[in-house]
C-alpha cells in the first residue's frame, strides 16, 4: 500500500518511528513533513496528506500532532476524507470497520510510540464492514 504521512513538531519523532515501521512492513511511504523538531504549523502538513488520500494518490494517511485534534480537524475539511483520532487499537479498528476511516490521527503526547505502532498496524489491517455502516458513511459528506 501507499501511505501518506505527516506531522508537526510534536509528532516528528513518532513520524520517523512509524515511517520506519511502514517501510519494514513493505509499504511505500509519502512523507509530507515536517523535516525536523522545530516548531511548525500542523495544517501545513495535514493538508498535503489529506490531498494525497482524497485524491487517491495514497491508500491511507497517518497524521501526528500533540493531541491529534488539529490534524484531524484540518484533514476532515477535505472531501473524501474520514480522519479518525485514535488512542487505542480497538478505536483504530472501529474507525476502519464502522467509519471507513482513511486517515489515522495519533496524539503523540498521549500514547507511546509502540502503542502508536500497534494502532497503525490495527488500522491498516482492518477492513471496512460495509452493510449498515455504508449507509451512515454515505451521509458524512456535506454537499453544502
Amino acid at each position: 500500500m501507499i501511505i501518506a504521512i505527516g506531522s508537526d513538531h510534536a509528532g516528528y519523532e513518532y513520524k520517523i518511528y512509524l515511517k520506519k515501521k511502514l517501510i519494514e512492513l513493505g509499504h511505500e511511504v509519502n512523507d509530507k513533513g515536517t523535516k525536523g523538531p522545530d516548531s511548525v504549523d500542523y495544517p501545513d502538513f495535514a493538508h498535503p496528506v489529506a490531498e494525497e488520500v482524497g485524491g487517491e494518490k495514497s491508500d491511507f494517511g497517518v497524521l501526528i500532532c500533540g493531541s491529534a485534534n488539529g490534524v484531524a480537524m484540518t484533514a476532515n475539511k477535505h472531501q473524501n476524507i474520514r480522519a479518525a483520532i485514535c488512542w487505542t487499537e480497538e478505536i483504530a479498528e472501529l474507525a476502519r470497520q464502522h467509519n471507513d476511516a482513511n486517515i489515522i490521527c495519533i496524539p503523540a503526547r498521549f500514547v507511546g510510540k509502540r502503542k502508536a505502532g500497534a494502532m497503525l498496524q490495527a488500522f491498516l489491517s482492518t477492513k471496512f464492514e460495509g452493510g449498515r455502516h455504508q449507509r451512515r458513511v454515505g451521509k458524512i459528506a456535506c454537499e453544502c
